[in-house]
């Protein structure tokens, strides 16, 4: 690394001769000005914990163990070094985390719903059975 404004040793500008900036040109030593942008990317996230409570505990149609073997791919990209592809399998893990999430949930909903319409069938069923309902036999 080479800090603004001091002249290196050795080869210089690679133009024409007699140019300043040359070595040899009278009066003027080698100039290289550079710029360091130093980026700081975030990792990237490869859901393993999500993935594997969507394993363990709401598996629709296999998609948690998708979504786990995609969190297991993202994590050894990123171990390779290779954080374009840790990225693509992250992003694909938690596509599929998503998705078997929202059909846990919408099995649930649908189950508490079956649960309260058959509470309410059995009840209205035993009150007309044994009297207790407005219909007499």
């Amino acid at each position: 690394m080479n800090p603004e404004g001091v002249p290196l040793q050795g080869r210089g500008y690679e133009g024409y001769p007699g140019q300043p900036g040359q070595p040899g040109y009278p009066g003027q030593p080698t100039v290289v000005q550079s710029t360091t942008v130093n980026i700081v990317t975030e990792p990237p996230k490869d859901h393993i914990i999500w993935s594997l409570c969507c394993f363990v505990y709401s598996n629709p149609f296999c998609l948690g163990l998708v979504a786990l073997i995609y969190s297991i791919k993202s994590r050894d990209r990123k171990m390779v070094g290779d954080l374009e592809g840790a990225r693509h399998y992250g992003g694909t893990a938690r596509t599929f985390n998503i998705i078997s999430s929202a059909l846990f949930g919408i099995g649930v909903l649908i189950f508490i719903i079956m649960f309260i319409v058959t509470m309410v069938r059995i009840q209205k069923y035993s009150y007309d059975r044994y009297g207790y309902g407005y219909y007499r036999n």
